[in-house]
């Protein structure tokens, strides 16, 4: 090594996920990139007068683990308020509500599991019960794409009747044209969302720090960002400037919403080039669809409300038109497509670009699928982005409002990792927090046990969970083959970008209930060290 490195990483094991040397016990980074990968007496030939050794002991040192999709700076207005996600039953609902801080007057909550309402109608005088008529209330509930607003939340906003939106969204209405409160998609939220409170920009920029920080302590060294709106370039330039770094490689995806015309498809493609010191703009978000729950996602059958039979685009053509025009001008696209004929669109809409679409396009979430489309994702080289703790709201009876909608047919083939893994599909594996907690510890037990570590939950659709090998793959090589950085990252060896991530236990052999809770000892992207225990 003519010059020494800059850190000398030591480890009891290092499974580099290279096929050309799959173990080693040392690792050598200068300038953010792996220069030498061997063994601890090869290691102290490389050692210079600066070098830094970082001796982990009977640590494991993996390949840095990457969110396959993440909402780091939105996330954080998602989460504004109180935390509903643990409430069961109405009363519960009840009892936080009640129990909750006013942030300028409002009452803000967010991640309610559907299953709270146990059948009863999505309304605001649950709201109104707990809270009066006069105190604006906005819940998010834990599907992200719809909300419940009180009466004077309604009112603050304007919001008397139906509307209508370039997207198909919906302001839920009784028969009369009185709004009920339930808000389905981000069109008809942001009505609402438009004149809420909102944390100043200084405190949001803290607080993302803080976030990305926490995500770097659980192993995290970069994330898939599924969105860019707003001000959140800004943020990330104000981390920069206060922290010099933000603490994971982030690869961000601004939305590429319905109605958009030519122009507004030019700007996205002028957006590519924007970068910072950790992060930059690499792709475009899509929606085809919405959600089960809400009623909202796509299926070629209704489910059995006799809801979820149409796209979010109002003309599924100018999404295939949008995605045609972005992939002409060389920008990668991912689609958050959740029902099966959702799922069928876009691969329909990558088989006509031919073989120029392979390895560039992805689909995201993918709840329900038949195994003759599972089949054509490999046939096509389009990449399967999933996010396995979303099953958990689910049940193994599928007595869940998810599995009810959907029906029992649909509901045996929800989250179908392993069937698309098997059929050699690319499968990257991601949070989508603020949906699901960010900690890849138990994303990737959870893919592998197909419930919670530390609990004793039945399984739902057990046959299709992962081997340690694939769920490793999912945060490791198989991101990178997503993010189009086959070639620069996702495995440890010579030339490749220096993301590192260390666990006290082998991810490869440590039972999974145990693997949820291993101390993560080190993490390292881009070269710089972001956590060390």
């Amino acid at each position: 090594m003519s010059v020494a490195p800059d850190v000398i990483v030591l480890a009891s094991r290092v499974h580099t996920l290279d096929p050309g040397r799959p173990q080693a016990t040392a690792v050598a980074v200068r300038d953010g990139v792996i220069t030498a990968v061997g063994d601890r007496a090869e290691a102290r030939h490389w050692r210079g007068p600066g070098t830094e050794v970082v001796d982990l002991g009977d640590a494991t040192v993996v390949p840095g683990l990457v969110d396959g999709h993440s909402h780091p700076a939105l996330g954080l207005d998602l989460v504004t308020g109180v935390d509903l996600s643990g409430v069961q039953d109405l009363d519960g609902l009840r009892t936080a509500l009640t129990a909750a801080e006013r942030i300028d007057g409002w009452v803000l909550g967010w991640g309610l599991d559907h299953n709270a309402f146990g059948g009863h109608p999505i309304h605001r005088d649950i709201l109104e019960a707990a809270l009066g008529p006069d105190t604006p209330v906005f819940i998010r509930l834990y599907d992200g794409h719809s909300a419940l607003a009180g009466g004077a939340a309604l009112r603050a906003a304007g919001v008397t009747g139906p509307r209508s939106f370039a997207q198909r969204a919906t302001v839920v209405c009784d028969p009369d044209g009185i709004p009920t409160g339930h808000l389905i998609e981000h069109a008809a939220m942001d009505l609402v969302v438009s004149v809420m409170p909102r944390r100043p920009f200084t405190e949001r920029r803290d607080a993302l720090h803080a976030l990305l920080s926490d995500m770097a302590a659980s192993g995290l060294t970069g994330a898939h960002v599924m969105d860019a709106g707003g001000d959140v370039l800004d943020l990330l330039r104000a981390v920069e400037e206060r922290h010099g770094q933000v603490p994971l490689r982030l690869r961000l995806h601004p939305w590429c919403m319905p109605g958009i015309d030519k122009d507004g498809l030019d700007e996205l493609v002028a957006l590519q080039a924007t970068v910072g010191r950790n992060w930059l703009v690499g792709g475009v978000k899509f929606f085809i669809d919405g959600t089960v729950e809400g009623g909202s996602a796509w299926l070629e059958h209704p489910d059995c409300h006799g809801q979820s039979n149409e796209a979010l685009w109002l003309d599924p053509a100018d999404y295939t038109t949008a995605v045609h025009h972005l992939h002409a001008a060389g920008v990668r696209t991912a689609t958050h497509a959740i029902g099966d004929a959702g799922v069928r669109h876009v691969l329909d809409t990558v088989t006509a670009l031919g073989a120029d679409g392979r390895m560039r396009h992805r689909v995201e979430h993918i709840e329900t699928l038949p195994r003759e489309q599972a089949a054509r994702f490999a046939e096509l080289g389009v990449i399967a982005s999933m996010q396995p703790t979303h099953s958990a709201y689910t049940r193994a009876d599928h007595t869940d409002e998810w599995s009810t909608r959907v029906g029992a047919e649909r509901a045996q083939r929800a989250w179908i990792c392993r069937t698309l893994r098997d059929s050699g599909a690319v499968l990257a594996l991601g949070s989508d927090w603020p949906i699901a907690h960010f900690d890849a510890r138990e994303i990737l037990a959870y893919a592998r046990l197909r419930r919670h570590a530390g609990t004793d939950i039945t399984p739902d659709c057990p046959e299709q969970a992962l081997t340690p090998r694939m769920a490793l793959e999912g945060y490791t090589t198989h991101a990178a083959i997503a993010a189009g950085e086959a070639d620069r990252a996702g495995r440890i060896a010579r030339g490749l970008r220096a993301d590192l991530t260390a666990f006290a236990l082998d991810p490869l052999t440590t039972p999974s209930d145990e693997l949820a809770q291993t101390p993560v000892p080190l993490t390292m992207s881009n070269g710089r060290i972001t956590h060390r225990a």
